[in-house]
């Protein structure tokens, strides 16, 4: 089925082109919710409620964008509005999951379960680090980059998702690369990991 094909059968309240819709774009929107929350059952849960909303909001597309597009409009949405209501909750992990984590990588490299375990670690600590400074970005720069890095989405993709000119895209990237810069910098020059 097209794109007009299945938002023109969603509107009739189809359920396959619901399925259809879903089984095509499923992991883009997941992805994209994961970019943001660093987490995979918020990014699934968030994920259900982006497609609960096209459901719901089908009439309301106007078929100037493609369909991902939409959802990454959508998703992106969705994910800040999370964050935002649940503030409290760290965005990467809470304390007690991070102590879990580290306890469980330590277990794998006690039992040997790796086959280099202190560069196992050591990528993981990266990993962390690199997550903590993308979440501690403004949140603009946060999405951009994350549509990017993490999406592989297009600069011109990005402005229609973020409502926004190439060059702002342009520039909210560069300068996200350049917070990102400073604040690993610091932390590599001084080899914290």
């Amino acid at each position: 089925m097209s794109e007009a094909e299945i938002i023109d059968k969603l509107r009739e309240g189809s359920e396959k082109a619901f399925r259809e819709l879903v089984d095509q774009y499923q992991q883009l929107v997941v992805n994209t919710c994961f970019g943001l929350l660093h987490n995979t059952e918020d990014a699934e849960d968030v994920a259900q409620d982006v497609f609960i909303e096209v459901f719901r909001s089908v009439d309301k597309f106007r078929a100037d964008a493609k369909i991902s597009t939409w959802l990454y409009r959508i998703a992106v949405n969705r994910s800040l509005n999370f964050i935002r209501d649940n503030k409290r909750r760290k965005w990467f992990q809470s304390f007690d999951d991070l102590v879990e984590a580290k306890k469980k990588s330590l277990g794998e490299l006690v039992s040997g379960n790796t086959e280099n375990p202190e560069f196992d670690l050591e990528n993981s600590q990266r990993s962390l680090l690199l997550h903590e400074a993308i979440d501690a970005l403004p949140e603009n720069q946060r999405v951009a980059f994350t549509l990017n890095k993490y999406e592989d989405l297009a600069y011109k993709e990005i402005a229609e998702v973020m409502k926004l000119s190439v060059s702002s895209v342009e520039s909210l990237i560069h300068r996200a690369k350049k917070n990102l810069q400073k604040k690993l910098y610091y932390c590599y020059k001084k080899k914290c990991i």
